[in-house]
């Protein structure tokens, strides 16, 4: 009876052991903070399935809690120096949000670069790796950057040529935007992407620049009924920064380190963008649907865009050699890079 009660004993001891190193073997909680509702594309699409990579791979010593729509405080400008303070230990952003700060990304959000999203993905990826880590983004861990699919102008009334912005008060999503669409006549505001709905109802502004994927959750189709699109090269995108507390990375053993870096880098870089692009497809045929009212500037009808667009350019690269960094030199590589990524 003695030896059965032990062996009972041990067997439930070793069930205990065996639990313990599965779901329970939980030894870090990374909060994942962004700004955008939970059920938007990014998050749902992107963001989500990745910490779920993370904890699947880690065999469940890792615990991933999402805090989307600013749920731990702040705004979305400040979202980068959470991450760096440890207010949140992974955050999703805005690159532009803190204008200035990051200005060798700015260079993919020139006017006219982008044809793919996955593609400047890839290279926005390797130039970091080549001049940023050290630079721009020394201050926090590194887990992925991309863009966005192509910007679309989503107006009031219909925008077919740069006249047509003239007087018009236009949501700008970034420092280089909002240059962009000033030079090409219109009265930029900046704003993060969750203040456009109220904007746009109250008359803040009489129409927005984002890619289509994020309109649906923004209900952007129902309170404007004109949507610009270019054809070929996009007028302009955004670039983002997936990023981690370099203090909380450090302090994870090596193989958890390996764990999030398995899972983060240049393959997810490029898969978040393309995801996004992906997703502008629905949240089109969401305006058509309504009857919205589509436009599409032809490569040729471009041309009187691209003047504008030029000096925006121009614009940029004086203002890197001022900061001592080459900007023809920074533009040139990331043409090289767009080059070598594109699979078009």
């Amino acid at each position: 009876m003695i030896k059965r009660a032990f062996l009972k004993l041990a067997g439930t001891t070793a069930l205990a052991l065996t639990l313990g190193t599965g779901a329970f073997a939980q030894e870090v909680t990374l909060r994942m903070h962004q700004f955008l509702p939970a059920q938007a594309n990014v998050p749902k699409n992107v963001l989500v399935p990745w910490a779920e990579r993370v904890m699947d791979a880690s065999g469940g010593r890792i615990e991933i809690q999402h805090f989307p729509s600013m749920q731990l405080g702040g705004t979305p400008p400040q979202l980068i120096d959470q991450a760096i303070d440890g207010v949140a230990d992974i955050v999703w952003t805005v690159a532009g949000y803190t204008p200035g700060r990051f200005p060798r990304a700015e260079v993919f959000e020139l006017p006219f670069l982008m044809t793919d999203a996955g593609d400047m993905s890839a290279a926005y990826w390797e130039l970091v790796e080549e001049q940023m880590l050290d630079q721009d983004f020394a201050d926090f861990k590194v887990l992925g950057v991309w863009v966005h699919g192509p910007g679309v102008i989503h107006s009031a009334d219909p925008v077919e040529s740069p006249e047509d912005l003239n007087g018009m008060k236009l949501r700008a999503p970034t420092r280089v935007t909002n240059k962009l669409f000033t030079n090409l006549g219109a009265t930029t505001v900046g704003m993060p992407v969750p203040a456009i709905p109220e904007s746009l109802s109250k008359g803040v502004v009489d129409g927005a620049v984002i890619p289509w994927e994020v309109t649906g959750a923004l209900k952007v189709a129902e309170l404007v009924g004109n949507h610009t699109e270019f054809e070929g090269n996009a007028i302009y995108t955004t670039t983002f920064i997936f990023a981690m507390n370099k203090e909380k990375y450090d302090s994870l053993p090596e193989d958890l380190r390996a764990v999030i870096d398995a899972q983060s880098g240049a393959e997810f870089s490029r898969m978040a963008g393309t995801q996004m692009q992906a997703d502008d497809g629905p949240s089109r045929d969401l305006a058509l649907d309504m009857g919205n009212n589509i436009i599409t500037v032809s490569a040729e009808g471009a041309e009187a865009w691209r003047a504008a667009a030029d000096a925006t350019t121009a614009e940029w690269i004086a203002e890197m050699d001022e900061k001592g960094i080459d900007g023809n030199a920074l533009l040139a590589r990331a043409k090289e890079l767009l080059d070598k990524h594109n699979t078009q």
